[in-house]
């Protein structure tokens, strides 16, 4: 059943790298990228379950934090002081 939750997990990966690619705007793009860290960060603490080590859910946590930091300042980025063009 774990492999079949790992497996749902990078297939949702895999379309969150797409649209990344393929987003209209820079906010679907930095959404996607939101979506693949969240992933990450189950697919790190499904694999820690797997293998019974549960000393890697820090690093998952950590993961985490990191992602939500990252995501708000390029957010900040482009709402203050972005590029002059219009991106959307």
């Amino acid at each position: 059943m774990i492999i079949a939750a790992i497996l749902a997990i990078m297939v949702t990966m895999a379309l969150a790298v797409t649209r990344a690619l393929l987003g209209k705007t820079v906010y679907d793009r930095i959404l996607a990228v939101n979506v693949f860290g969240t992933k990450t960060v189950l697919l790190i603490a499904a694999l820690a379950f797997l293998t019974g080590r549960p000393d890697v859910l820090d690093i998952a946590l950590a993961y985490a934090l990191i992602n939500f930091i990252g995501v708000i300042a390029v957010l900040r980025y482009f709402e203050y002081g972005g590029p002059e063009e219009d991106l959307r």
